[in-house]
């Protein structure tokens, strides 16, 4: 629509650029938008800030004109009431919650925002019976675990595969969202026309992206991943915990010799999503003094703890929590044990979720309040030990929403604005006397700090023989669960843009599938399910995880391990 009256700091047809953050608890980037009168059309990765972009990061743009999924005013039981009186009602309940002393949840995703991390922290303080409890949709609770029993540190490590020479992966997608991902590293140490060319091998599943681009390629079952893993951690330290033969047992040897020779310059990495996994892996590169894994500047993305996680949904379940404060997240849809949190919601004296979209938490809960979208926010970020990212609102807030931290102060007896907290916040922590103007209009600050570890207590040996004790060997078919990469943890599963978008293996888009190996399928008598007109041809299986079934088409995939179906969740 033309402008009646034009503001004198807009150039019809010229864009505007604005630097800024993404942290919705699964993505984390720095970021350049691009608006044209006002309106953001356009995310691309701020380089000066090392940043990258996704499918998902890009596409973000889109879900924040969402008219039909966003939240657009604050509701209790399904009906509207104004700001005023929802924090009259939840504020008087919390402090009845209070003077009771009844426990009282706060349950978010990774924010990964030093501010809000203070805001949280200050709110605890006014409602000492509040907790707070980090849950991730795709959790790596296994690898920060590892890391604080190792080093003293629950964060996950940094990885510079631009340094490698030898790298090996059990199962870990780096391309994709494996601690982020790590495609930029990466692809600096792969540039022959600089003498430099890492090796990488690939042990895995599914055929991932990571897998497609390695130098060897190893296909191997789940289960077979574990053991292979333990018989190379004996080969690199000449241990002898227990473990069963793999296929690929002369392989780990030729990886050993190999990681062995590489030393500092090798790296092992493992995408299993357990502790004991990541401790091994941590040991093979302590070993190997390996100066590619980075245990000092690590990574704050992906900070949910699965075991405070499943506790909280016990203690929900026995009518041990009296309310429940959710932001941005949607365990009744993602968790797998979600009906016994569905039950457990039903208990609590009160619920509160704060979101940006219309969710099934969202709908369970007695009251609904909305969230600005990332591009409609203030907000700082820090990403790794020594990088802090702000976040700046690139248009205006398109519906009655109010950021999570502005309401948090308010419910905490604290009347400052946010944006006024963050500027004395980021003043006092992070900028050392440098400008805020300077550092909003670069999007990023970086300041030297000290991340020096302190060394866990943790018997490596112990969880070596766990981990072989507690692993079994399938003689079925063992399934395998992926994010795609498109969709990721299913937050945006409503843009048409990520829907559409070609899955970079598979090619395939807008559904879900199961990937089965040719030789599987021959046997099982199945075929790939799209003809040539793309109509689904009528080969469909039958899966059922957790008591809930699925019924999807089959894909035969080449780069399937025999024995093993992959399944993309999210």
């Amino acid at each position: 629509i033309p402008y009646v009256v034009k503001p004198d700091d807009v150039t019809l047809g010229v864009a505007d650029w604005y630097a800024t953050s993404m942290a919705d608890g699964y993505d984390f980037a720095n970021v350049l938008v691009k608006t044209r009168e006002g309106r953001p059309i356009q995310i691309m990765p701020n380089k000066d800030a090392n940043g990258t972009t996704s499918a998902r990061v890009q596409a973000a743009v889109l879900s924040l004109y969402d008219e039909t999924l966003r939240l657009k005013e604050p509701t209790k039981s399904g009906e509207a009431i104004s700001w005023a009186d929802a924090d009259k009602e939840i504020g008087a309940k919390l402090n009845e919650l209070k003077e009771a002393n009844k426990p009282v949840v706060l349950l978010t995703g990774t924010m990964a925002s030093p501010s809000t991390s203070k805001i949280v922290e200050e709110f605890i303080a006014a409602y000492p019976n509040i907790k707070h409890v980090v849950y991730d949709a795709v959790s790596e609770s296994g690898a920060a675990d590892a890391m604080l029993a190792m080093y003293g540190k629950r964060a996950l490590p940094n990885y510079h595969l631009n340094k490698a020479k030898t790298i090996v992966s059990f199962g870990a997608d780096f391309l994709g969202d494996f601690h982020g991902g790590f495609e930029k590293a990466y692809i600096a140490g792969r540039k022959p026309e600089t003498g430099h060319m890492s090796y990488h091998v690939q042990l895995e599943s599914n055929m991932s992206l990571t897998g497609a681009n390695s130098d060897k390629r190893v296909v191997v079952k789940p289960s077979d991943q574990v053991f292979a893993l333990l018989n190379l951690y004996n080969e690199i330290t000449g241990a002898n915990v227990s473990s069963k033969a793999t296929p690929v047992d002369a392989i780990m040897k030729q990886l050993a010799s190999d990681l062995k020779k590489a030393g500092s310059k090798a790296v092992v990495m493992t995408g299993l999503n357990d502790k004991n996994a990541q401790l091994i892996a941590l040991a093979i590169n302590k070993a190997l003094n390996s100066e590619i894994i980075d245990t000092e500047n690590t990574l704050n993305i992906r900070q949910g703890n699965d075991v405070e996680v499943a506790q909280l949904v016990s203690d929900m379940k026995a009518g041990k929590v009296a309310g429940l404060v959710s932001y941005n997240v949607d365990p009744i849809y993602s968790l797998s044990n979600s009906s016994d949190f569905s039950e457990g919601l039903k208990k609590v004296e009160i619920s509160v979720a704060l979101s940006t979209e219309n969710n099934k938490t969202v709908n369970a809960s007695h009251f609904a309040l909305p969230t600005p979208h990332f591009l409609e926010s203030w907000g700082d970020t820090q990403f790794d030990s020594v990088t802090y990212g702000l976040m700046q609102p690139t248009i205006q807030p398109l519906f009655n929403t109010r950021q999570v931290q502005d309401t948090l102060l308010k419910w905490s007896g604290n009347s400052t604005k946010y944006y006024d907290y963050l500027k004395a916040f980021a003043s006092e922590n992070i900028l050392n006397g440098s400008s805020w103007n300077t550092a909003l209009h670069n999007g990023f600050f970086t300041k030297e700090v000290s991340t020096e570890n302190v060394a866990g207590e943790v018997s490596v040996a112990n969880a070596a023989t766990t981990l072989s004790n507690s692993a079994k060997k399938a003689s079925g078919f063992e399934l395998n669960l992926y994010t795609k990469t498109g969709l990721g943890d299913g937050k945006q599963a409503n843009n048409p843009w990520l829907q559409e978008f070609p899955d970079p293996i598979t090619r395939a888009s807008w559904d879900n599938y199961l990937t089965m190996s040719m030789a599987d399928a021959k046997e099982l008598g199945f075929a790939n399910p799209v003809k040539d007109n793309g109509a689904i041809d009528g080969d469909y299986a039958k899966v059922s995880v957790n008591g809930v079934s699925v019924t999807v088409p089959v894909m035969v995939q080449p780069g399937q391990a025999k024995g093993s179906v992959g399944l993309a969740v999210g």
